[in-house]
């Protein structure tokens, strides 16, 4: 497609594994579909939005109209940029990067999700390395923040790998019931001294001024 009204549809982000982008609408009725899926077990609800306790088709629809609503609703003071994972072709996840007032925080906040059959190969470390970069490299972020409930282990495990660092808990109300997640804070110098995939990106310049960078 031609990004010309659109340039972040031009951005790509490339790790030795993984292709990270907008998706067209193609990719997008991919995405959804690995949503549709099922990216945790049942029993379980990693998110503090319990989206997807809806039906197949339901989740799928839900990824598909609320990646369309992140483009509708981008402005360069409240924007949330969510890229569709490629590895080998194939559509495997979602890493979103957000912020608000960027050009006077400098910090930006991360989530992302994994279909379940591409989970556990280290996937999702290296997606969000990704994302540091083109946060860090590309747009001169001077942190990232994340948070992840405090049973969810893969998701610490990636933030420790990156190297974040506590930054206090909060409890939230999912499903009708309290969770403890913890806070996490990743600043440049604990980016440079912990990061070890190899990223490029392209197309940034065309869209640098949408992130106020």
């Amino acid at each position: 497609m031609n990004p010309q009204h659109w340039p972040l549809y031009g951005l790509r982000l490339r790790t030795p594994r993984l292709e990270l982008r907008l998706p067209d609408l193609e990719l997008l009725d991919d995405l959804a579909s690995v949503a549709a899926d099922g990216v945790h077990l049942r029993a379980d609800m990693p998110f503090t939005v319990p989206w997807t306790d809806a039906s197949p088709a339901e989740r799928g629809r839900a990824v598909f109209q609320h990646v369309l609503a992140t483009v509708a609703n981008w402005s360069v003071r409240d924007w949330a940029l969510s890229l569709a994972v490629l590895h080998e072709g194939k559509v495997v996840g979602r890493q979103d990067v957000m912020a608000k007032d960027f050009a006077v925080t400098g910090e930006v906040g991360t989530g992302s999700w994994l279909g379940l059959a591409h989970q556990g190969q280290g996937i999702g470390t290296e997606m969000r390395a990704a994302a540091l970069h083109l946060a860090f490299a590309g747009l001169g972020a001077r942190t990232a923040v994340s948070a992840a409930m405090t049973d969810n282990p893969r998701s610490l495990g990636v933030s420790r790998r990156l190297g974040y660092l506590p930054d206090g808990l909060e409890v939230a109300a999912v499903r009708g019931a309290p969770v403890t997640l913890q806070r996490l804070r990743l600043d440049r110098a604990r980016w440079e001294a912990y990061r070890a995939v190899e990223v490029t990106v392209e197309g940034l310049d065309d869209c640098r001024k949408e992130f106020g960078a």
